[in-house]
């Protein structure tokens, strides 16, 4: 049994478009799967009696991330959890780009503010503020310096946030989004906010075309993947142009949206790559 894990407090046709497919795909190839959201307990979702965990859509765990690790704990240490453990640790906080950036990864640049701290003015230029745990564009900001500075302050209150250039290519260019499913780059899509907006995401009225990943796309996306602290059967990479080139926004291993409805092959390449990693 593979058990697909979802949110609880989280639901939308989205979600049914990413976890559906991928139980038929399971189903199609002789595996028994169903959809479970991740805070049920053992003796209801079976996490335990599971050959697989595969962490899919728990589009809400940044709001409960010590609940959401703490169970992913306890499932790893009954089973396989894909991805794995070690991943959705790292993960699961944003200083991961920090981190990439130490290490020579082309990324947009990021400042972590520490939670409890007293953050410096931001200045004159156009900037990004959110909290380092967040996603879907939650609680995300982007204005002048004087315009943020208490908000700023007041993400700092609850823990550490991100400071970040605004990205003006995203306005022009959107953001492309390459998807990596178990050993191989599957698909692609290009991303464009809403008009005046900056945030990607449809549920904040961005739209979606398809996109042809270009070879530098793919080779910063690899050097980012490269760093991950484990193998993972599906992977998200989100990058934007910086001075013309193409840098790590985000690099999504936890529940990232992987816009299978956007490639006739992907769900079946999704399943492929579980089922190798039991």
């Amino acid at each position: 049994m593979i058990v697909i894990v979802a949110s609880t407090r989280v639901r939308s046709e989205r979600m049914d478009a990413e976890n559906q497919p991928l139980v038929d795909a399971l189903e199609a190839r002789g595996a028994a799967a169903r959809v479970e959201p991740w805070d049920a307990p053992d003796d209801v979702a079976g996490w335990s009696s599971a050959d697989l965990v595969a962490v899919r859509t728990t589009w809400d765990y940044t709001a409960r991330r010590d609940d959401f690790l703490a169970w992913a704990r306890d499932v790893a240490a009954a089973t396989a959890l894909q991805n794995p453990l070690a991943v959705l640790e790292w993960n699961s906080h944003k200083r991961y780009l920090v981190e990439l950036a130490d290490a020579g990864v082309p990324v947009v640049p990021t400042r972590l503010v520490p939670a409890g701290s007293s953050p410096d003015p931001l200045g004159p230029s156009r900037v990004v503020v959110k909290p380092a745990v967040s996603a879907g564009g939650r609680d995300t900001f982007a204005g002048t310096g004087p315009e943020l500075d208490e908000t700023l302050a007041g993400l700092v209150v609850v823990g550490d946030a991100l400071v970040q250039p605004a990205v003006e290519s995203i306005g022009v260019e959107g953001e492309v989004s390459l998807i990596r499913l178990g050993d191989r780059w599957s698909h692609a899509v290009r991303k464009f906010p809403a008009e005046d907006g900056f945030l990607v995401h449809e549920r904040h009225g961005g739209r979606l075309e398809d996109h042809e990943p270009t070879p530098r796309e793919l080779a910063v996306a690899d050097a980012a993947l490269a760093h991950a602290p484990a193998p993972v059967h599906a992977a998200r990479v989100d990058l934007v142009r910086l001075d013309g080139e193409p840098v790590v926004m985000e690099l999504e291993l936890i529940e990232p949206e992987l816009f299978l409805r956007r490639s006739p092959d992907a769900a079946g390449l999704l399943a492929d790559a579980l089922l190798a990693a039991r």
